[in-house]
């Protein structure tokens, strides 16, 4: 079983332990409002460093599928929305890819009891509804480039 024999295994690291506090505040951040706060700046920070980034150097396109095919995917859009949201302007990243946005905002309030609920949803549920999000971001994001005429 390999080990040193008569080495006993500590139930909890203690306080001081590396770890020890990093691992009870990821434990706390998976339920409650303190996991949406703890989501919510994580996702904030990433905006604004995502924002500062593309202000300083500018990368162009970054799906790969459209730099290939001209052609975006159902999540083009996607680094426009933390881009938009970083820089301070929410409504050019609502339509940028409101799909997108909705997926974000799940995952942030999913603590408060909407990942328990999504996942209670039978797994053929959740691909309809997945399927049918990712329809309407390819047909949104066709739309928003001008490839669509509607």
């Amino acid at each position: 079983m390999g080990g040193v024999a008569g080495a006993a295994v500590p139930v909890d690291a203690p306080r001081s332990a590396p770890g020890g506090r990093l691992g009870r505040l990821l434990d706390s951040s998976r339920r409650g409002p303190k996991g949406v706060v703890l989501r919510v700046t994580a996702m904030a920070v990433a905006a604004l460093a995502v924002g500062w980034i593309h202000r300083v150097n500018d990368p162009g396109v970054l799906c790969p599928m459209r730099a290939i095919t001209g052609i975006p995917c159902p999540l083009c859009g996607g680094t426009t929305v933390f881009i938009e949201m970083g820089s301070g302007h929410p409504v050019r990243a609502v339509l940028a890819n409101p799909v997108a946005l909705a997926g974000v905002v799940g995952i942030a309030v999913a603590p408060l009891g909407a990942g328990g609920r999504w996942w209670a949803l039978r797994p053929r549920t959740r691909a309809w509804i997945l399927g049918g999000a990712l329809v309407a971001s390819e047909l949104w994001q066709l739309a928003r480039l001008g490839l669509l005429r509607v």
